[in-house]
């Protein structure tokens, strides 16, 4: 009898907790995550749809939800599967779901503290407050931290460091640091032009602000139109990488449906590589 691998089991799981309030058909059989005024994207969901076996009937949840509901279904498999890979990438890791309730919490972190000084100096500054606008403002959906390390773990198997020596290292937290921010991952159930521009608004002011080490930024999407998905996986600079929640459903469907510039456009975004599976994500971040 064959044994499941851990990361199919879990995007099974993933995708099953989705299926419960969040992926779901209207009276009209047309699925959650498609634009109803898009046949094309009609048809491409609802082969996605079957080939998950999406049985809920349902009239669509506000975007706010079904986004909190798919922040929370990637939230939990990250967890689920990045904490498998302590013999590849160890840490002491944290995996948040942070949505728009904590605005400030990226200032906890190694690369940002500075940013609640310049918060409080644009709070008391009208005309700075007017120059800095919106640039440093960095909300994350889900962010992955990383605890600082004790000397008696980074001496563990050799005398590494001491009093004298490595005092101004992040990572250990003799120094008296914060956590670090190792990634940010911004949730879009679908893609539309603004969705897809303020995830690259997101990933560009983490490189402008951050002091350190640039955490890896990504997007995890359910959109189900290629053209869509490429507005924000085409091209670099911002964001690392796009996940898809069923990549491989989503290629049999264009497939099968015959959409030829579809099938173009996905084999462009897989082969230049902008364009991975959700099960991709969990070892990109061991990187």
């Amino acid at each position: 009898m064959s044994v499941e691998a851990l990361f199919l089991s879990e995007r099974k799981k993933f995708h099953a907790s989705l299926l419960e309030n969040t992926l779901t058909l209207d009276k009209n059989g047309i699925p959650s995550n498609a634009d109803k005024d898009s046949r094309a994207s009609r048809e491409i969901a609802r082969h996605i749809a079957t080939q998950l076996c999406v049985e809920v009937l349902s009239e669509r949840a506000p975007a706010q939800t079904s986004g909190s509901n798919f922040e929370s279904a990637c939230a939990g498999f990250i967890r689920n599967t990045f904490a498998q890979l302590d013999h590849i990438r160890p840490g002491d890791w944290l995996i948040q779901q942070v949505g728009g309730k904590n605005r400030k919490l990226i200032a906890s972190f190694d690369q940002y503290a500075h940013l609640i000084a310049l918060d409080r100096a644009a709070k008391g500054n009208r005309e700075l407050a007017a120059a800095l606008g919106n640039d440093y403002t960095i909300t994350p959906d889900i962010i992955v931290s990383r605890s600082l390390l004790d000397d008696s773990v980074i001496n563990a198997n050799t005398f590494l460091v001491d009093p004298y020596t490595a005092r101004r290292s992040s990572l250990r937290s003799a120094n008296g640091g914060l956590p670090l921010l190792h990634a940010s991952i911004s949730c879009k159930w679908t893609l539309r032009s603004d969705r897809a521009q303020n995830a690259r608004s997101e990933a560009l002011n983490l490189i402008r602000n951050r002091k350190g080490r640039l955490p890896n930024a990504v997007v995890v999407t359910a959109e189900p139109s290629p053209s869509r998905i490429a507005s924000i996986a085409l091209g670099t600079g911002d964001i690392d990488c796009t996940y898809h929640f069923a990549l491989n459903e989503l290629k049999l469907a264009v497939a099968d449906l015959g959409q030829f510039d579809a099938v173009d456009m996905l084999e462009i975004l897989i082969e230049g590589k902008r364009l991975k599976d959700i099960s991709d994500l969990p070892l990109d971040l061991a990187v």
